[in-house]
């Protein structure tokens, strides 16, 4: 059992609350996108409301366990305090006497923010005597960095195993596990996955796990390329991986009914944004070492809009082009509005990736996404099947 941020005791109490708020940074030091900083403040807001005191911890960026001004979460202190409208005392450290000041200044509706985890080598070093000295600064433990949940350092793993009947998940973490676990715990069918993205070798073991999990598998973007390597299509210059033609073989043979590849492609022998392009049938294109393969053709999109028109669960991860060009983006811009539309007719539906999210925020069709998940790596390996150490850990 893993305790709900609604069952954790609270009040009078400080809780050391692990967030994602690693976010970028303009060059004069403020923050640039605060999306992660707003996804956390219905948490901080809940254990403020409650009569906590929250003590939030984070990371930011990779000092490599040494202090560095570029890599300060200052400037996140000062933009949390204007987001929230709330006292923020910021301490210059996350551990020692900076630590221990900030915190015992603190009062209920007020919020602490530690200096970044990372200046210190045992927080990516997951060791113990770093996470007894963050431990004492607090009375309970909230994680709510689903961002971090796949990496077992201090603040994420050995904390947690201080605050035993103590800690518990925040309401990000707990939409988003409520969300990603619908893939695996009898998920509405049919389940229709979509798969994209630059490279084979990053979405291998997802792609494994969605073919076998999901009805319906559409799979787009530079890994199709390999999978058309494998069934000996010219694919010119186009992105492709020969250590896994073999692999794409066999998945192709073993998914055969339910893996759907493009069947026409969008084609140039450049990535730009002026560039002349063509449309081919996949078995059609030339022979032509300068072609690339850059987007999926308008075939391909009325055969996927047919599919996820039957859809009751939809998880999209990856572009099904290089849609940061203008000639390569109408294929992840119609995948990203039929995606909306399927939500719009009560399809349960999951975006995770960064340029899947770029994507439907492109399409302007984000507010129509059932759930975003914060996750990038974590969400991957959540979808692998992975146990992620920063969920495991807080198992009761």
């Amino acid at each position: 059992m893993i305790r709900r941020l609604a069952q954790l005791d609270v009040s009078q109490r400080r809780v050391l609350l692990r967030v994602d708020f690693n976010v970028p940074l303009t060059p004069d030091g403020s923050v640039r996108d605060n999306t992660r900083i707003v996804a956390a403040l219905p948490t901080l807001e809940a254990i403020i409301e409650r009569g906590g005191i929250p003590i939030v911890l984070s990371h930011l960026g990779r000092p490599k366990g040494n202090p560095s001004p570029s890599f300060s979460l200052r400037p996140v202190a000062t933009h949390l305090q204007s987001v929230t409208g709330r006292k923020v005392h910021f301490a210059s450290d996350c551990i020692g006497s900076a630590a221990k000041d900030a915190v015992t200044a603190a009062r209920v509706g007020e919020i602490v923010l530690l200096e970044n985890l990372r200046f210190h080598p045992g927080e990516e070093a997951n060791d113990e005597s770093f996470a007894a000295e963050i431990a004492q600064l607090g009375d309970a433990y909230v994680n709510d960095a689903f961002g971090a949940a796949h990496r077992a350092h201090a603040s994420i793993s050995a904390l947690a195993q201080h605050f035993v009947g103590r800690r518990a998940v925040g309401l990000l973490m707990e939409r988003e596990l409520s969300y990603l676990s619908k893939v695996f715990d009898d998920p509405p069918r049919p389940f229709v996955a979509i798969v994209g993205g630059a490279k084979i070798a990053d979405k291998i073991r997802v792609l494994q796990n969605l073919l076998h999990q999901a009805d319906f598998v559409l799979i787009g973007g530079g890994l199709a390329n390999t999978f058309f390597a494998a069934q000996g299509h010219n694919i010119g210059d186009s992105i492709v991986d020969e250590r896994y033609i073999t692999h794409a073989r066999t998945l192709l043979n073993s998914y055969a009914p339910k893996l759907y590849l493009p069947v026409d492609a969008v084609v140039s022998d450049e990535l730009s944004e002026a560039t002349p392009t063509s449309v081919y049938e996949i078995h059609s294109i030339p022979p032509d070492a300068e072609l690339k393969i850059l987007d999926i053709g308008p075939d391909t999109i009325e055969s996927f809009a047919d599919i996820i028109a039957t859809a009751a669960l939809i998880v999209w991860n990856g572009p099904m082009g290089a849609f940061e060009f203008k000639p390569f983006r109408r294929g992840t811009l119609a995948i990203a509005e039929l995606v909306a539309q399927a939500t719009d007719r009560g399809a349960t539906t999951i975006i995770g990736g960064g340029d899947s999210i770029a994507a439907v925020h492109m399409a302007g069709v984000a507010d129509r996404i059932s759930h975003i998940s914060t996750g990038g790596g974590a969400t991957l390996e959540f979808l692998e099947g992975k146990v992620l150490p920063g969920i495991a850990v807080l198992e009761e």
